[in-house]
């Protein structure tokens, strides 16, 4: 089955928001009025979860606090972007995991870890965002939206914040994988780490053509 019969049949079995038209190719994940597709994460000690303000409030937990979304293996595992909305409400540590599929593994993007402003990608070669090329720190806001996207392509993954991107990885012939901890998050899932956070807006749409082509890393400069 083609990718983009895989997300067409995908919205209309699972995801009763409105009838795709022809060419569409951004698929929305959360209906902003309950969490009807997603199923909270067993990390244990979590905390609460529940729609609000047209998100998914991640409320502070003892560890970790996340949900993961229902027939996550029906959706692509490469050439996708995954695009949200998130914001820490409270706490000082990430407030978006987001774990996603990467051909036949998955890997995760870190927003606001390790004492809350690391950015990058767990794990790479079996190191996680921390102690990997991806890491990058940034100053972020409680109560302050951010924009995130995420692209997953064959041989690289790349992540936007407000526009600007913040992960260029080289993949190919890389070991990509997720932290233990994040493992009930496959195939896509979001969490937070002692940290209450809203999340909206998630999408997630196959690559065109034209982005499939792949660019050697120096024809696309980081600011």
């Amino acid at each position: 089955m083609a990718p983009s019969t895989i997300l067409v049949t995908f919205m209309l079995s699972f995801i009763p928001l409105a009838e795709p038209e022809k060419g569409m190719k951004e698929v929305p994940l959360f209906d902003g009025k309950s969490l009807s597709g997603w199923k909270i994460t067993d990390f244990g000690g979590q905390g609460e979860v529940m729609v609000e303000d047209g998100g998914i409030l991640l409320e502070m937990g003892g560890d970790m606090t996340g949900v993961t979304l229902e027939q996550g293996e029906r959706l692509p595992t490469s050439n996708y972007e995954v695009s949200l909305k998130a914001k820490r409400v409270r706490g000082g540590d990430f407030f978006c995991g987001l774990t996603f599929p990467v051909e036949k593994s998955h890997c995760s993007l870190i927003v606001g870890g390790w004492g809350g402003g690391l950015v990058g990608l767990s794990c790479i070669d079996g190191r996680d965002a921390s102690n990997n090329e991806t890491s990058s720190w940034h100053n972020f806001d409680n109560d302050t939206w951010y924009k995130i996207r995420l692209r997953v392509q064959p041989t690289r993954i790349q992540a936007w914040l407000d526009d600007k991107r913040v992960v260029n990885a080289e993949i190919k012939d890389r070991v990509i994988s997720v932290r233990p901890d994040v493992n009930l998050s496959r195939p896509l899932g979001l969490s937070t780490w002692r940290t209450a956070a809203l999340i909206k807006d998630i999408k997630i749409r196959e690559l065109t053509p034209e982005e499939r082509k792949e660019q050697p890393e120096e024809e696309e400069k980081d600011s």
